[in-house]
């Protein structure tokens, strides 16, 4: 089993509910990468029976620190409709509700399609060194990065000259994974936090809320095997603590696969 697939496992409990439990791969600074708890609430809905089309969209909130160790995971549909069906989603440990996610599933149509977006100017990934990964946290040991152009370049601390927020880079999986929608939710939670870039240090931060938006079905995803993906991320204002941050995945060939947006905090 590939590692993101055994981080994001759930196994059915009683009464009706799912159990999961965090792997030691994917760990952050406190607890696990963002990505893999947002990818497990959206697994949540892949597997249930009763989901209807693909996944169009996901927000998840992270509302608490998720602890080593067991979770469990409730999941229901709110509203299905002839084409979209809109579900509910939270990981819980105790009483305490950790994650909480909003899903829309859709049956896509077969029309017309156009996609005024144009992906960034990139080499090809095979010429580009990835980043090393020795000495960061556990879950970027998990993935490449191969930079473009703004690179994560830390130093002691923050010289007072803010550099800019945006990375262009190529993103795998270490552990080749062919792509689906648990994988490209992942993904949208890949980039650094913006803040690292600009004042090129390390400090606490956390994502508060993020909401993924999928432009391809799982056919499309399914058919790009197991490339690398290029990816954009830039941020707009650091302000009071809070800061943004949006993302671009884009194939190899140029379509524009998911777009995610993010509501970050910091404490200097």
């Amino acid at each position: 089993m590939h590692p993101l697939d055994e981080a994001t496992l759930l196994s059915a409990s009683d009464p009706a509910g799912l159990r999961g439990r965090t792997s030691d791969a994917y760990w952050n600074f406190g607890g696990p990468f963002g990505g893999v708890t947002a990818a497990t609430l959206l697994r949540s809905v892949l597997d249930h029976g009763e989901r209807q089309g693909d996944p169009c969209s996901a927000t998840v909130n992270f509302t608490a620190a998720v602890a080593r160790g067991s979770f469990e995971v409730d999941v229901r549909a709110v509203r299905t409709g002839r084409s979209v069906q809109h579900w509910y989603a939270e990981l819980r440990q105790g009483d305490v509700v950790a994650a909480n996610a909003t899903i829309i599933c859709a049956r896509r149509n077969t029309t017309w399609s156009h996609q005024a977006a144009r992906p960034p100017a990139a080499p090809d990934p095979g010429g580009i060194t990835p980043m090393a990964t020795d000495g960061r946290n556990e879950f970027v040991r998990q993935f490449e990065f191969r930079f473009v152009e703004g690179a994560l370049e830390l130093q002691p601390s923050f010289d007072g000259e803010p550099r800019s927020a945006r990375s262009c880079l190529w993103l795998n999986n270490a552990v080749p994974r062919s792509w689906d929608f648990v994988g490209l939710m992942t993904f949208c939670d890949l980039f650094f936090g913006r803040i690292y870039h600009v004042k090129r240090t390390l400090f606490p931060i956390a994502t508060v809320s993020m909401t993924a938006y999928f432009h391809v079905d799982g056919e499309g995803l399914a058919a790009l095997g197991t490339c690398p993906l290029l990816g954009v991320a830039d941020a707009n204002v650091f302000h009071a603590g809070i800061f943004d941050q949006s993302a671009q995945l884009w194939s190899p060939d140029g379509r524009l696969l998911a777009t995610t947006t993010q509501l970050v905090t910091w404490r200097d």
